[in-house]
């Protein structure tokens, strides 16, 4: 039997259904546009899921990522993206958020351990100081040189 990854996949009035799912169970969190998923996302989330038996990312919608990297972004829409993610076995959710940043989502969920890239600092991840402020703790995983979504937009407009 073939695993939908579809199921895997809430969109953001979903989210009481998303939660409800994960009630009493540790969570491990990140988010990210996603949009082209490139070896160093692999890496980072591979990584990050490694942290708790509840991997679950969310996604920006598309409306946020216009307003955060402009009028051609995302390349690819929310669908798209999202089933990527869930098609990775290690993914256990993924849940879109609508806003500017994922802080309403993490106070939904209330991870244990919330989870970025190395090119954030601490103080500029949202949602830090609400989860160490429950005893959770913050987690930046390196990053992982010569991958960027940006760059490899530029590299394929410049073939």
């Amino acid at each position: 039997m073939k695993l939908d990854p579809s199921i895997k996949i809430f969109r953001s009035d979903e989210w009481d259904k998303a939660s409800a799912l994960l009630q009493h169970v540790p969570i491990v969190f990140t988010n990210g546009c996603f949009d082209i998923l490139h070896p160093g996302h692999l890496m980072y989330l591979q990584e990050a899921s490694g942290l708790s038996a509840n991997f679950i990312v969310g996604l920006n919608s598309d409306e946020s990522i216009q307003k955060l990297k402009g009028p051609e972004r995302p390349i690819n829409d929310f669908t798209y993206r999202a089933t990527m993610l869930a098609a990775l076995p290690f993914v256990d959710q993924v849940i879109e958020f609508k806003e500017d940043t994922p802080l309403r989502l993490i106070e939904k969920l209330q991870p244990q351990v919330l989870v970025k890239g190395g090119d954030y600092e601490k103080k500029d991840i949202v949602g830090a100081e609400q989860v160490e402020k429950r005893g959770g703790k913050v987690c930046i995983i390196p990053f992982l040189e010569g991958y960027s979504t940006t760059d490899l937009i530029e590299r394929i407009k410049n073939s």
